[in-house]
């Protein structure tokens, strides 16, 4: 099994497959009145997004949120990197979740039922 069969969870659209996976970055939102600002942990994805007007048609990066945190999650875009290539060497499916928790993000797995009863 490869990363096909690792599905990701994010903060708001469902789940994504790793293998479709681009990139990843944290980044900070801005701050606006009556609302601090927040961190971001976000996957680009390699399928593209695009919207149309009247005046053309425009594509950019498809990004999906996959934490936020109150303060910079310190090598988190390393650590996720580091836990899919791990994941992807082993003969293993299921679904990765970004949790935060006390300000710290990490990662947890949660494999699928290999069982015959499912």
């Amino acid at each position: 099994m490869a990363l096909e069969n690792i599905w990701i969870a994010t903060l708001s659209d469902g789940l994504i497959r790793a293998d479709h996976v681009a990139g990843i970055e944290a980044h900070q939102t801005p701050e606006l009145t009556g609302k601090a600002s927040r961190w971001l942990l976000d996957v680009t994805l390699a399928a593209p997004a695009g919207s149309g007007t009247r005046e053309g048609w425009e594509i950019a990066q498809l990004h999906r949120t996959l934490a936020q945190t109150d303060g910079y999650p310190s090598r988190a875009a390393e650590e996720l990197a580091r836990t899919l290539d791990y994941l992807r060497r082993r003969d293993i499916a299921g679904v990765l979740r970004a949790v935060v928790r006390h300000e710290t993000l990490r990662f947890e797995f949660f494999p699928f039922d290999t069982g015959e009863d499912a």
